[in-house]
C-alpha cells in the first residue's frame, strides 16, 4: 500500500513544487533580461536594417547602413580613432593609478579611512556634476589648474580649447571616477596571504621583485576585471565629452559615441545609430575576447594547477 500510486503522487506533486519555488526566485531577472536586455537588444538590430526616422515611414535596407559607414563616412573612422587613442590613454593610466592608490591606502597608515572614502567619492558623483567642477578647473581664465601653474612661472595651456590638450583634459577628468577599480584593487590586496609575504623577506627578496612576483600574480584576476572594463568604459564614453567640449575642438575629442548620440537624437537617424551602436558592441566583444585569450598567458587563479603546455 506504501508504493501504490495514489501514496507516489502526493510526493511527485510536492518535488515539483519544491523544483519551481528556485525560478520563482529567479524570474524577476528573467523577465527583466528579456524586456529590458535582451529585447531591445534585439529591436535595435532589426532598427539598424531599416532607414528608420523619427517621424514618419520606415524602409527596409538591409545592410545598408552598415555598407554606408565602413565604406562611405569618413566621420565613422574619425571618431573610431578619437576613441581609440583616448582608450589607449585612459586604459593604462586608470589600473596604474587604481593599483597604487589601493597600495598606499593598504598600508593602514593613520586616516587611511577618510582617504578611502574621498578617493572612493568622485566614482558616485553625477556626470552633470563632474563636468561642472573641471570646467571651472579647467577654465583659461580662472581655472584652478592654471592659477596652480602659474606659481611656478607656467602659463597654463587653454585646456579645452586646444586640440592638443583637450584629449588629456578629457582623460584626466574620466580618471576622476576611478574609485571603483581602486577599491577591487584594494579588497585584493587585503586577501594576498601574508605568510608569502614573509616568506620572501625571510628569504631576502627585496620589495620591488616581491610586488612583481607575489602581488600582481596574486592580483591578475582583478588586473583583467579592470582590464576589461577600462577598454568597455572607454569605447562608451559620451557625459564628460558632450557636456564638456561637445566633441570640439575642431572634432578632436568627437568621440565614436558621441557620433551614435547625434546620430539618433541630432539628426533623427535611428536605424543608422542602432548599426553603429552594433559596430560599437563588436568591437568591443572582439578587444575583450582577445585580452581574455591573452590572459590564458599571466592571469593567475588561486587553486589552478596549470599542466604542462601551460593549460589547465
Amino acid at each position: 500500500m506504501a508504493n501504490s500510486p495514489a501514496h507516489r503522487r502526493p510526493s511527485r506533486r510536492k518535488a515539483r513544487g519544491a523544483g519551481i519555488v528556485p525560478w520563482l526566485f529567479i524570474s524577476p531577472w528573467i523577465l527583466g533580461f528579456l524586456f529590458f536586455t535582451l529585447g531591445p537588444l534585439m529591436f535595435s538590430f532589426i532598427m539598424s536594417l531599416y532607414d528608420w526616422p523619427v517621424v514618419g515611414a520606415r524602409t527596409f535596407v538591409g545592410l545598408d547602413n552598415y555598407t554606408t559607414m565602413l565604406r562611405y563616412d569618413p566621420q565613422f573612422w574619425d571618431s573610431l580613432w578619437i576613441t581609440v587613442k583616448f582608450a589607449a590613454l585612459f586604459v593604462p593610466l586608470n589600473i596604474i593609478l587604481s593599483f597604487g592608490l589601493a597600495v598606499l591606502l593598504n598600508l593602514n597608515l593613520r586616516g587611511t579611512a577618510i582617504f578611502r572614502t574621498a578617493f572612493y567619492l568622485p566614482s558616485v558623483i553625477s556626470g552633470v556634476a563632474l563636468v561642472t567642477i573641471w570646467s571651472w578647473l579647467y577654465s583659461k581664465e580662472y581655472g584652478l589648474l592654471n592659477y596652480m601653474l602659474s606659481f611656478a612661472g607656467i602659463e597654463g595651456p587653454n585646456w579645452l580649447g586646444d586640440t592638443g590638450w583637450a584629449i588629456f583634459a578629457i582623460t584626466i577628468a574620466s580618471l576622476w571616477g576611478l574609485g571603483g577599480s581602486m577599491l577591487i584593487f584594494l579588497a585584493g590586496l587585503q586577501s594576498v596571504p601574508k605568510e608569502l609575504y614573509e616568506a620572501a623577506r625571510i628569504s631576502g627578496v627585496p620589495p620591488w621583485a616581491q610586488v612583481i612576483h607575489i602581488t600582481l600574480p596574486m592580483l591578475s584576476p582583478m588586473l583583467l576585471f579592470t582590464f576589461i572594463t577600462s577598454i568597455i568604459s572607454a569605447f562608451q564614453q559620451l557625459t564628460i565629452a558632450l557636456l564638456l567640449t561637445k566633441g570640439g575642438p575642431v572634432g578632436s575629442t568627437y568621440f565614436f559615441a558621441m557620433y551614435i548620440y547625434d546620430n539618433a537624437f541630432k539628426f533623427h537617424d535611428m536605424g543608422y545609430a542602432a548599426a553603429m551602436s552594433w559596430v560599437m558592441f563588436l568591437i568591443i566583444l572582439v578587444l575583450s575576447m582577445l585580452v581574455m585569450r591573452w590572459s590564458t598567458a599571466w592571469v593567475y587563479y588561486e587553486g589552478e594547477v596549470k599542466k604542462e603546455g601551460g593549460h589547465g
